[in-house]
């Protein structure tokens, strides 16, 4: 096929959809007619992420190799800088006690249990599923190995032919449960994010005598702030819905209100139910340790009928490889850790999480973090200033998350800071000290009171 002569429309720069439909009038494998020859697709999605795209493909903190690891410092090539993009909350992936507890159970296990789950479970399951139960404080719970697996199995089967309520900003992996859900029949309908009042009205419209799932975050990915959890789990009750949250990010770092708590993040750890002190009624809850815990494993709180239709109902438990034992073993020994010196690490996390907040307040620079929760984005006022910003950061020393479009709307490109109770004070001043001078050098979006004594706002 001659590119010269293919359709403008047929042509991309690396070629790629060209390549797709070479053989257009050969017969597809299912015998159905071959789609997307001729429409551009692959196009329009490249220049849907064309920003991210580029710094994927330019950005040293983009796909990044990471060489080694000393705490949270790690090496890129020949440059040491502190880590700030790590989901690691509580530190426990380099917590020596945990580490030390794995090799006992790969000396009995072996390193992987190669069994589907509905065939056979080593006790480590029923063990990790009993003590999550506890800890919540839910009637029962589902291990599987990511979240992912959870929303994409899951979301489709609570919902079935109904309607899944989503949340204007949940997680691209709720979404994406959603869809597949879609594909089996169901309806999406999209709220605006953490308007309850607006959910409550496409509620309203909808039939209740039809399958109603209402499928959000708990702490968000992004911003670090919490839903309205009693408000949404109120108005889950009053319309007959079953709420569906994705706690990732406040498991293990937000948790149960006490006289005697050592931070304002709670206790336990136990998640955002516990911490707004918000009921199960009407409730799927999903959380994962993988971002606290530092282990490949998550689980469902749920009632126990609906467990034992899950195990059958939801491929993962059949079809896909379970966590390896050492994910299990991180799990146990982070639930003993947690028992013990779990509440002492949210309290370093909240006071270097609180030192940099305030430190970003007395500087004037806007982040959406009102919760005071470890996830601290920090957007720019000109989001073309992304990759420069970016490598500011990275030749000054500090590893973050950049936050492109279309991951966040243009007007909240920036970079995401996640601290971690490893991470130490000297590492929270000195990234303190780069802020201060990247503020002084790039267009960082000003806080309401900075804007207002500037005579901007």
């Amino acid at each position: 096929m001659d590119p010269e002569r293919d359709p403008p429309h047929r042509r991309s720069t690396d070629g790629l959809s060209r390549r797709l439909s070479d053989f257009p009038n050969e017969p597809s494998p299912n015998g159905k007619p071959r789609r997307r020859d001729y429409d551009g697709w692959l196009d329009r999605w490249v220049a849907t992420v064309s920003d991210l795209t580029r710094l994927k493909n330019t950005h040293p903190m983009m796909d990044a190799v990471i060489d080694e690891q000393i705490g949270r410092q790690i090496r890129i090539g020949d440059r040491w800088l502190t880590d700030w993009a790590s989901c690691n909350y509580l530190g426990f992936d380099l917590d020596q006690e945990i580490i030390d507890a794995v090799p006992e159970y790969l000396a009995r296990w072996g390193t992987h249990p190669s069994w589907s789950r509905l065939l056979g479970n080593p006790v480590l399951y029923p063990e990790i599923e009993a003590q999550v139960s506890e800890l919540v404080g839910s009637e029962d719970s589902l291990l599987l190995a990511t979240i992912t697996h959870i929303h994409m199995s899951v979301i489709p089967v609570l919902v079935g032919d109904g309607t899944i309520f989503l949340d204007g900003r949940a997680h691209k992996t709720i979404y994406d449960g959603a869809m597949v859900a879609a594909g089996h029949g169901a309806n999406v309908v999209r709220f605006r994010h953490n308007d309850h009042e607006h959910l409550e009205e496409v509620l309203r419209a909808s039939d209740p005598a039809s399958p109603r799932l209402i499928a959000m975050d708990g702490v968000n990915s992004m911003t670090g702030n919490a839903p309205d959890m009693p408000a949404f789990s109120r108005i889950a009750g009053d319309h007959g819905a079953l709420l569906y949250v994705d706690d990732a990010h406040g498991f293990g770092v937000i948790g149960e209100r006490a006289s005697d708590e050592l931070s304002g993040y709670g206790t336990k750890g136990n998640g955002i139910m516990r911490h707004f002190d918000v009921p199960y009624d009407n409730t799927v809850y999903v959380a994962g340790f993988s971002k606290s815990y530092s282990s490949l494993l998550a689980f469902i709180a749920l009632p126990t009928r609906l467990k034992d239709a899950l195990k059958v109902l939801a491929p993962p438990y059949l079809y896909s490889g379970p966590s390896p034992i050492s994910s299990l073993a991180t799990t146990i020994a982070g639930l003993q850790v947690n028992r013990t010196r779990g509440d002492r690490a949210r309290a370093d996390l909240w006071r270097m999480t609180h030192r940099l907040l305030d430190a970003l307040h007395e500087m004037g620079i806007r982040t959406p973090n009102t919760s005071g929760f470890p996830i601290v984005e920090v957007p720019l006022a000109n989001h073309e200033e992304i990759d420069d910003v970016g490598r500011y950061l990275f030749e000054h020393g500090q590893y973050a998350t950049m936050a492109a479009y279309p991951l966040v709307p243009t007007d909240e490109v920036g970079f995401r800071i996640q601290v971690t109770a490893a991470n130490t004070d000297e590492e929270i001043g000195s990234l303190i000290e780069v802020l201060g001078a990247l503020h002084d050098h790039f267009l960082l979006e000003q806080s309401v009171d900075a804007a207002a004594s500037a005579g901007l706002a």
